[in-house]
């Protein structure tokens, strides 16, 4: 891959984090109220608008990013956010990392480590 590529692909995965983070924060906000009362809580909360200009980034530099690089390298790449996402729960919302979750993501990561390689 081009310099390019990979800032654009470093980019896409920390706002693909991000976002996925700041939308799991907001979530949980309010455990409490029920329906509308809880949404309403939610949109109020920065997190929200923070994940969704995240994702809105992300889906930008997704498209350059598949602008410069084969379709199947790309989705190989960006299965790499599942990681990231993984590593972000357990440091901020102390998510259990299992051993067969962990092992199965480590597979995934091997496996793109392997492709892009090859």
């Amino acid at each position: 891959m081009t310099a390019l590529a990979t800032l654009l692909w470093v980019l896409n995965l920390i706002c693909v984090t991000v976002g996925h983070l700041s939308l799991k924060a907001a979530a949980t906000i309010a455990p409490d109220a029920k329906g509308l009362t809880r949404w309403t809580e939610m949109l109020k909360d920065l997190r929200v608008w923070m994940g969704i200009a995240a994702f809105v980034a992300e889906f930008l530099l997704w498209l350059a990013f598949l602008s410069l690089v084969p379709l199947s390298l790309a989705v190989l790449m960006g299965s790499l956010d599942t990681l990231a996402v993984m590593i972000g729960g357990r440091i901020f919302f102390a998510e259990a990392l299992t051993l067969r979750r962990t092992f199965s993501t480590l597979l995934i990561a091997i496996g793109v480590a392997l492709v892009g390689w090859g």
